[in-house]
């Protein structure tokens, strides 16, 4: 009968032994790990929120528009001569214009403000990832 074989993991504590291999603390390890999928939970929190934010901003639009179009239609009467009908579809045409201009600036705002936040996460982790691996050299030399 064949003795039991020695556990895969002891034989590499055993070889990190023999070839005096300086033992790793994985808490800290870990906890830089933990750390950063953190951050990246957290970005991606405000990622999801920002496009929460942008689709309700665009059913509002909508909702809206709409609106605008259905009271424009139910007060449409022809107007007594040419000028006065094409007074009243630029005046139409100016308010939707201004409508979009200013929706759009809305939404580019609110999409800025979401990417803004996400990568800004991202970027604290990183800078505090540098900060304890630079301590971490500093506390061995």
């Amino acid at each position: 009968m064949t003795p039991n074989p020695q556990p895969f993991l002891d034989m590499f504590k055993k070889l990190g032994e023999d070839l005096k291999v300086p033992a790793v603390a994985l808490e800290p390890i870990l906890a830089h790990h933990r750390k950063n999928l953190e951050a990246l939970a957290a970005s991606g929190k405000a990622a999801a929120e920002g496009a929460t934010a942008v689709a309700a901003k665009q059913r509002e639009i909508m909702e809206t528009a709409v609106k605008d179009i259905q009271e424009a239609a139910q007060a449409f009467k022809m107007p007594g001569s040419p000028q006065e009908m094409m007074a009243a579809q630029a005046d139409f045409a100016r308010r939707a214009m201004e409508a979009a201009v200013k929706n759009t600036r809305d939404l580019a705002e609110l999409v800025q403000k979401s990417n803004s936040e996400a990568v800004r996460v991202i970027h604290d982790r990183m800078q505090e990832s540098f900060e304890e691996i630079r301590q971490a050299f500093q506390r061995k030399a």
